[in-house]
Order: C-alpha cells, then sequence, then structure tokens
C-alpha cells in the first residue's frame, strides 16, 4: 500500500482555522445572546415590560436594544436608575391593576447594569404593591409607593434597608412626583381620585387635594408652581396651583390623559392620549392644546431625558419624539407591554 506522505500545517494556518471557526460559531449564536454579552458605554435608556416579566437596555445612539433582564416573579411595571447610573431597581408589583384583585407583590429586583443580572432583591415583610421607585433630587434615598400601606416607603440605596415612610393618608397612590427642591411630594391616588402633598422633612401628609372620582399619573412644572394629573372619567387635565395647593384651572384634551412630563425648556407638557394613540402637547403659557402627535400603539408613559429628546412608552415599543419639531424620529422595539421609562447616565 503506497503511503501518501502528510505535511505538518504552519501554525499560522492553524490560527487561521480558528479564527474562522470562530466567527462561524458567531454567527450562529442567536441575537439575544450577542445582544447580551455586547460591551456598552454611555447613557442607557431602561425599560419595564410589564407582559414580558424582563427591563430593557437600549443605546440612545443606535436607538436599539442592546440587552434584556429578567426580573422574575410577578410584573415589575416602573424603573429607576441609581444615580451613578450603575444599578437599576425595579418594584415587582403583582399581577393585578390598581386596586383590583390579584397578587401583592412584596419586593425590589436591584440590578447590576455592567451584567445585566439581578444581584440582589429588597424584600418587603408582607405584600405592599410596590410600584414607582425615584430618587430624591439630592440623590440620597430611594422612594416607592408602597399602595396597601398608604405610604412611600424610603430606602438606603446602600444598606438597601428600609429607613423610613411618608404616609400619603389616602389609599392607592400610585404615581408621585418631587419638587426641584426636594422638599414637596405630590402622590395621584388612583380610586380616591386625590393628590396628596406631603412634606419629606416632617413625615407628615399636608394635603389632600379632590380631583375626580379617578386619577392616574402625575407631573410636575419645572419652576414647581403647578402640579398636573389626569381626570380618568373626563378628558380635562387638572393644574393645581402648588402655593395654594388648589385646583386652579383645568385643561381640555381630546381625551382622557395618562402619563405626562414637561419639556427641558419648561414650555410644553407632554400627554399620553392613549384611545387614540397621541401626545398631546400642551403651551404651559396658555394651559391648551397647542397640537398632538400620533404614536404607535398605545402611549403609556413619557421620560424627558438631558438629551431633551422624548421618550414614549407603546406596549412593545418606544416611540422617540424629537420636541424641536415635534416629529417622530424613531421607534425602538422593546418587550411586550412596555410601560415604565428611566434614564441611566
Amino acid at each position: 500500500m503506497k503511503t501518501i506522505p502528510r505535511h505538518p500545517i504552519p501554525p499560522g494556518a492553524i490560527l487561521l482555522q480558528m479564527f474562522e471557526r470562530l466567527i462561524l460559531c458567531s454567527l450562529l449564536l442567536p441575537a439575544g445572546l450577542l445582544a447580551q454579552t455586547s460591551p456598552h458605554t454611555g447613557p442607557t435608556l431602561l425599560v419595564a415590560n410589564q407582559k414580558d416579566h424582563t427591563l430593557s437596555l437600549v443605546d440612545p445612539a443606535t436607538n436599539r436594544q442592546f440587552a434584556t433582564v429578567d426580573v422574575g416573579g410577578y410584573t415589575g411595571h416602573e424603573v429607576t436608575a441609581s444615580p451613578d447610573g450603575r444599578t437599576a431597581f425595579v418594584p415587582i408589583y403583582g399581577d393585578s391593576g390598581v386596586g383590583k384583585a390579584g397578587t401583592d407583590g412584596h419586593s425590589i429586583a436591584v440590578i447590576d447594569l455592567s451584567t445585566h443580572q439581578v444581584t440582589h432583591t429588597i424584600d418587603f415583610p408582607h405584600g405592599v404593591r410596590p410600584h414607582l421607585p425615584r430618587f430624591d433630587p439630592a440623590g440620597h434615598t430611594l422612594f416607592v409607593s408602597t399602595e396597601l400601606d398608604n405610604t412611600l416607603t424610603e430606602i438606603d440605596p446602600h444598606t438597601l434597608k428600609v429607613v423610613g415612610t411618608l404616609p400619603t393618608s389616602q389609599p392607592e397612590s400610585h404615581m408621585f412626583v418631587f419638587s426641584h427642591d426636594g422638599r414637596r411630594v405630590y402622590t395621584a391616588n388612583v380610586g380616591p381620585g386625590t393628590v396628596s402633598v406631603l412634606d419629606v422633612a416632617a413625615h407628615k401628609t399636608l394635603a389632600v387635594i379632590p380631583i375626580a372620582k379617578e386619577t392616574q399619573r402625575i407631573a410636575i412644572s419645572n419652576d414647581d408652581s403647578m402640579v398636573f394629573t389626569s381626570d380618568q372619567t373626563s378628558p380635562q387635565m387638572a393644574v393645581i396651583d402648588t402655593a395654594t395647593n388648589r385646583v386652579k384651572t383645568w385643561i381640555p384634551l381630546p381625551a382622557p390623559g395618562y402619563g405626562a412630563a414637561a419639556t427641558l425648556d419648561g414650555k410644553y407638557l407632554l400627554v399620553t392620549l392613549r384611545t387614540l394613540h397621541q401626545v398631546a402637547v400642551i403651551d404651559l403659557s396658555t394651559l391648551k392644546v397647542a397640537r398632538t402627535i400620533d404614536v404607535p400603539g398605545v402611549p403609556v408613559e413619557i421620560l424627558v431625558p438631558p438629551t431633551g429628546s422624548a421618550y414614549v412608552s407603546c406596549g412593545k415599543q418606544v416611540a422617540v419624539i424629537n420636541t424641536a419639531n415635534w416629529s417622530i424620529q424613531s421607534v425602538i422595539d422593546a418587550g411586550a407591554g412596555a410601560d415604565g421609562l428611566a434614564w441611566a447616565r
């Protein structure tokens, strides 16, 4: 039998073969796995996806999702980021709506934004339906609405321990906003249809303002002179004078409003109109709707980060509005039930 001589493969050729196989394997990997391991630097848009039980991490430079985090358990509706941009907090609300029968969430998922992993869980001793997390303007304390206790709960973000509570004197305190000096908090109390005014330093309720049979969401003007919340039974928005803690006027809307946020220049208030799939632009100098913008899906929450663009969660997507010309400049694919939005610098 004739023997066919074998020639040694040059080391360079071996390295080339290994490189080619590595490239081939990377092409065969699922896109989601690649996204989870791809590096990212710079600001991050965070999107809480109710139906997926996930948190989307989006690169605002490309408007693409580059990672998702399974927050586990029941539904997480809202999210916030620590002032240093390293950590996200997602309260686990439960599987029901406000005031409806269902499970009562009792924890907050703590997520490392560099590893895209849930690293800790903040547990309450009983079900409280924790909903909206927000840092005080100084960035020292994490506050979260704890609906079933009629309070906002204060948490030390370093020890992850509860350090205090603020009574709202009302059930279903779902969303809240801080005054920019951090001295006051205003809560939207859904079922009672009221707004509570809280003194942060004194840990007490200063006033409870009647609004409507049912209200939702809440926003504040950049100069702290006005607080806004939408009547859920009529197409109108209440304007609260923060000097008197009374409703000073109503803004007619094309449909009942929901989430709202002021633009960076303080000239406009953006309000989601879920039934019309639109965002209303309110001129705060006239307190009238100046225009409406069509968005994909059902708009829920609005975030206006330091970039000045407005991000609107809309079902499975997030619409990006150019506030200079009021056009949709991009649409970002997120998870099912995209709701709460936050900005991690």
